[in-house]
């Protein structure tokens, strides 16, 4: 068995990586390239833009940051034909951009801490420490839970935040209140306009900054999003493993019309009653099976298996 086991004429699939070093450099990448081709857009055309003046590049910089986040505090604006048109290309390609790439960014940031959790976990055995790694981590199916990933977003929340409220308070002179209200509005992309950054040094820091933390936001409420989904689907489990069967569920389970349900068509049938699988899902395998079962005699034996790597 174990020399067939070691029989593979066929290379396995790789698993699909949807987070990768590749895509953290093309996302970099891009992200120089786009910003590169703004500010020397802007640069050209910074006497066909309205507002306060401090460097040409930091400037430029600053006004495709503010765009590209869509946050719009409309300190600088464009008052002519041209700058308009450019303008509008360049929020919908970075709206687009910053959905596709930067977030596949991110995603690999938070794999990536997500995997250091679990190996610190992991080499931390103590018995003392057990009930608390339980409780935020999965360490049987290698999985960092919801509730850590939410407490871990809100503190980078709360860091950007706090970050924010403190160079707005020292570098832009602004209250303390003021300082506050203008993190918060920045980093949720309200951005009414009211207060904005008018300094050097802080366009310089709001350029950096902007982008860290409006996805940070982004990803703390998609995490957010995903606990309450989560708890809900968790609540849809209970209920179905309470229910009793019914003579119509028993019909509806009896895949194969045999007159009795295997064990196999009771999973099948209460992964689908609590939305974990459906139809198409349970349709495509089979169609893979029948592929596999060239004896059609219901059952994949390991002569159908040679026969396949053939």
């Amino acid at each position: 068995m174990a020399v067939i086991n070691d029989f593979d004429r066929h290379p396995s699939i790789p698993k699909p990586q949807f987070a990768s070093t590749s895509i953290v450099r093309q996302a970099f990448l891009l992200l120089i390239l786009y910003l590169s081709l703004g500010i020397l857009i802007y640069s050209f055309n910074s006497h066909h833009f309205s507002g306060t003046q401090t460097h040409p590049v930091v400037d430029a910089l600053y006004f495709c940051i503010v765009t590209m986040c869509t946050i719009g505090y409309g300190d600088i604006t464009p008052n002519t034909t041209v700058t308009k048109l450019f303008s509008i290309t360049f929020v919908l390609v970075g709206f687009g951009f910053i959905d596709i790439l930067l977030s596949g960014m991110v995603s690999y940031v938070l794999d990536l801490q997500e995997s250091l959790l679990l190996s610190a976990a992991k080499a931390d055995l103590d018995n003392r420490h057990e009930a608390a790694h339980a409780y935020f981590l999965d360490l049987k199916k290698g999985r960092v839970r919801i509730r850590m990933k939410v407490g871990l977003a809100l503190g980078v929340v709360v860091l950007c935040i706090g970050v924010g409220t403190g160079v707005m308070h020292f570098v832009e002179t602004l209250g303390w209140l003021d300082s506050f209200y203008l993190s918060v509005m920045s980093v949720t992309t309200v951005g009414y306009g009211d207060r904005a950054f008018k300094s050097l040094p802080g366009r310089i820091f709001a350029s950096i900054w902007l982008l860290v933390s409006t996805l940070a936001v982004a990803r703390a409420f998609l995490f957010l999003a995903e606990a309450r989904i989560d708890k809900r689907h968790r609540m849809m489990a209970k209920w179905v493993l309470r229910q009793e069967m019914t003579v119509s569920e028993f019909l509806a389970a009896d895949i194969d019309n045999n007159g009795f349900i295997s064990k196999s068509e009771y999973v099948i049938y209460k992964l689908k009653e609590m939305g974990k699988i459906s139809e198409k899902d349970i349709l495509q395998i089979c169609n893979q099976f029948d592929r596999l079962d060239t004896g059609n005699c219901g059952k994949i034996t390991l002569a159908d298996l040679m026969e396949n790597y053939q």
